[in-house]
């Protein structure tokens, strides 16, 4: 194994309830009502494709061009910002600062596959984007997750092969994304939801670098 490569939302921190405010909010202008249920179908999902599933949900995704549904991912964000402004490192979740320091203690590389456009701002707020040696833009990737370009991407930036990383994920688009890559996933939530993945733990506190030497070495002698 010679590099990880992380998710942001649910693994690093949490700005999934954030998220889901400001979409929430978004909807309620729009007349289109989002509950926590329906907020499960965008974890892991670009800002743009999150915004075409809220249009779906009621139908109105022809009433939009292209420019008005850009000003309204943009207006989502534009309230996201602000709640996250007051991030620090106190909202680094459990056990995630010892594993990125064990895992660079180990040598290995770690890089971010985040579809959040935000992603180098909330780590400059954690304190931890001097742990990662790359961060893939999602701007300028061709298709969003469940694609595996995120973390294809990822491996080229680091100058690995996919075979030689791990990819952890808290949502179940994010495990397709690192499977058809052909990375071994470590998923972070329920079993059921990422039954997919390689390995499942209930908590961030779980991720080792130990248990990920350990998947990844299973995960190599399956292939």
């Amino acid at each position: 194994m010679k590099a990880v490569l992380f998710d942001l939302d649910g693994i690093l921190t949490d700005t999934a309830n954030y998220h889901y405010q400001a979409w929430k909010a978004l909807g309620a202008e729009l007349g289109i009502e989002i509950d926590e249920a329906f907020n499960e179908q965008l974890k892991g999902v670009s800002r743009t494709d999150s915004l075409a599933l809220i249009l779906a949900k009621d139908g109105l995704e022809g009433n939009f061009s292209n420019a008005e549904k850009e000003a309204l991912a943009t207006k989502k964000n534009d309230v996201y910002k602000k709640m996250i402004e007051q991030m620090s490192a106190a909202d680094i979740l459990p056990g995630i600062k010892t594993l990125l320091s064990d895992l660079k203690a180990k040598g290995i590389l770690l890089g971010l596959a985040s579809a959040s456009q935000n992603g180098p701002n909330i780590l400059e707020k954690l304190g931890l984007k001097d742990f990662f040696d790359t961060i893939v833009d999602p701007t300028k990737l061709a298709a969003g997750k469940p694609h595996p370009e995120i973390f294809e991407t990822g491996a080229k930036q680091l100058n690995v092969s996919v075979q030689e990383c791990i990819g952890i994920e808290d949502a179940a688009a994010g495990v397709q994304s690192i499977n058809s890559a052909g990375m071994a996933a470590v998923a972070v939530g329920d079993k059921t939801t990422l039954r997919a993945a390689a390995k499942v733990v209930a908590s961030t506190n779980e991720l080792t670098a130990d248990l990920l030497t350990a998947v990844w070495a299973e995960s190599v002698e399956v292939y």
